[in-house]
């Protein structure tokens, strides 16, 4: 298993190493998912169109999920 690291700035970004964008098949302007699997472990991988029509898909659904001050005050410290 390769090993590499990259230092945040301070905006939270980060460079992501040449050997994870080798592996990953990672160009510029390609996004990419974070995953948290358990406290302290993350995974990153490219995100696939599929992904993106996705997101489109559902995020048109959940529009309309808070649409009340109940549901606001309800889920606000999620």
């Amino acid at each position: 298993m390769e090993k590499a690291a990259s230092r945040l700035t301070s905006k939270y970004q980060a460079t992501i190493p040449l050997p994870v964008r080798k592996a990953l098949g990672l160009k510029s302007g390609d996004a990419v998912v974070f995953e948290v699997r358990e406290r302290g472990v993350a995974t990153v991988r490219k995100q696939t169109p599929f992904d993106r029509e996705y997101a489109k898909a559902v995020s048109a659904t959940l529009e309309s999920e808070w649409l009340s001050e109940a549901d606001e005050a309800a889920y606000r410290d999620l």
